[in-house]
């Protein structure tokens, strides 16, 4: 295998799968603890802490959007990572592995296609961002002006502008599960056995 590709391989493709894995692998752990405890009411009530988490992580989107001006963004960027993360693990645990609700299932497959959209997102914008960079002090290192190097990275800059664009799908995606989710509550609520 080249280098180039075992190294793109090792920097993008195995910390994305391992997250995705390290996500899966621990909600499985969390639920199959909880059942092997006979603890499963437990794991009832955890889609309000990890909707909670979810909901905080949010700070950064009304940041990104300039609602807000509290925070710092990069630091806001990484607790959204985290609270989505730890959100979406408390949530996975909650939905277990019962098949009794077609609505809860809907809105954990459009929370898990959010997830993978989120994490695409920021494997993809990382390596623009950083192959970008590189190019750019390459180009500088090998003694071109700053007309030249604009011009010779026109089109890099271009895929760069149109990844930055992946929000447009995972904006929708988060609306979708929003949308699932809050159904989800409704419904629950309402034929929730409140005796």
């Amino acid at each position: 295998m080249p280098q180039r590709a075992a190294s793109l391989i090792s920097r993008e493709v195995l910390p994305f799968a391992a997250s995705l894995l390290a996500l899966a692998g621990a909600a499985l752990l969390i639920d199959a603890a909880l059942h092997y405890f006979d603890q499963v009411w437990v794991g009832r009530w955890l889609g309000i802490p990890g909707l909670a988490l979810i909901l905080g992580s949010f700070a950064y989107s009304l940041r990104k959007r300039k609602i807000t001006t509290r925070g710092n963004p990069a630091a806001l960027l990484r607790r959204h990572e985290r609270m989505a993360w730890f959100g979406s693990l408390l949530v996975l645990v909650h939905a277990g592995i019962h098949f009794n609700a077609v609505l809860a299932w809907a809105a954990l497959l459009a929370m898990g296609v959010n997830i993978v959209s989120g994490l695409t997102g920021k494997f993809l914008l990382a390596r623009a961002r950083t192959r970008l960079m590189a190019a750019r002090t390459r180009l500088t290192d090998s003694g071109m002006d700053a007309a030249q190097i604009e011009e010779r990275l026109y089109r890099d800059s271009l895929t760069f502008d149109l990844v930055k664009k992946w929000r447009t799908v995972h904006v929708p995606i988060t609306l979708a599960f929003a949308v699932l989710a809050t159904a989800h509550l409704v419904a629950t609520a309402m034929f929730w056995d409140w005796q």
